[in-house]
């Protein structure tokens, strides 16, 4: 049992050293809450931390069905009407990364991280 316990212990020790930390739970994680509300996104440009993951909690507070779809950070969620979605991105390098409503398509929104 103390080989296996000084293996792990200096492998944390070598990842501190170089830096490198342990990828965060689901539950460590920022989260950032977009809003899908007469038929915008709200807010429509949202600030994201380069280099971190984060959890995305897209609400659609619309009467009608909407879809959380990024090309720039492929991914695409359908939000049902009154619902609640929950999508996980990155880590990111900074840049401005679109989002859009594949449904309205007029409805798009950034991710600005930096």
């Amino acid at each position: 049992m103390r080989l296996i316990s000084a293996r792990w212990l200096g492998l944390g020790a070598a990842f501190l050293a170089l830096g490198l930390v342990p990828p965060a739970s689901a539950d460590d994680l920022p989260d950032i809450v977009i809003t899908i509300k007469g038929g915008h996104f709200v807010p429509t440009e949202v600030p994201v931390p380069a280099g971190q993951k984060v959890k995305l909690i897209v609400r659609n507070q619309d009467s009608t069905t909407s879809e959380f779809e990024s090309s720039d950070f492929h991914r695409e969620k359908v939000v049902a009407p009154g619902g609640e979605i929950t999508v996980y991105v990155g880590p990111l390098d900074a840049g401005s990364y679109e989002f859009f409503d594949d449904f309205h398509p007029e409805d798009r929104g950034h991710l600005v991280v930096k």
